[in-house]
C-alpha cells in the first residue's frame, strides 16, 4: 500500500508539473529572462504550491503519526553551513541554464526528449560526485 500510496503521489506531482508549465524549459527560461520575453506565470505555480505546503503541514503535522509510518520524517537541520548555501547556489545555476528543475525533469523523461535524459544524467553524476567530495573533506 505505501508504494501504491507513493506512486500515485508522484502521478498527481507528475501531472500537476506539466500542466503548469515547469516541464517546459523554455517556459522556465522564460520565467528567469526578466529584461526579455518575461512570463511570470511561474509565480503563481510556486504561489500556489507554498499555499498548499502551508496550510497542508498545519492540517497534517497535528496527527501523531502518518498514515504509512511511525514517525513524521523532518529535517532538524538549521544551520546555514557552506554545503546548504554552495548546493543552492550550484541547483540556481543548473536549473537557470538548463530550464529544468530536477524535480520538472523527471515527468518530462516521458517526452523522449534526449536533453532530458542528459539533464536527469547530470543531475545523478552531481549526486554521486557530491557525496564523493564530501566523504573525502570529511
Amino acid at each position: 500500500m505505501r508504494i501504491l500510496t507513493a506512486y500515485v503521489i508522484g502521478v498527481i506531482f507528475g501531472i500537476g508539473i506539466s500542466i503548469s508549465g515547469m516541464a517546459n524549459p523554455a517556459k522556465v527560461l522564460n520565467f528567469f529572462d526578466v529584461a526579455g520575453t518575461w512570463d511570470p506565470s511561474l509565480i503563481f505555480v510556486m504561489g500556489g504550491a507554498l499555499l498548499v505546503t502551508f496550510f497542508g503541514y498545519r492540517l497534517v503535522l497535528p496527527r501523531p503519526a502518518p498514515v504509512f509510518d511511525s514517525a513524521f520524517q523532518l529535517p532538524t537541520g538549521k544551520l546555514l553551513d557552506g554545503k546548504l548555501i554552495g548546493g543552492s547556489i550550484v541547483f540556481g545555476i543548473g536549473w537557470g541554464i538548463a530550464g529544468f528543475c530536477p524535480g520538472g525533469a523527471l515527468p518530462a523523461l516521458g517526452t523522449g526528449v534526449p536533453e532530458v535524459f542528459m539533464f536527469v544524467a547530470a543531475v545523478i553524476a552531481g549526486i554521486f560526485t557530491a557525496r564523493v567530495v564530501s566523504k573525502r573533506l570529511s
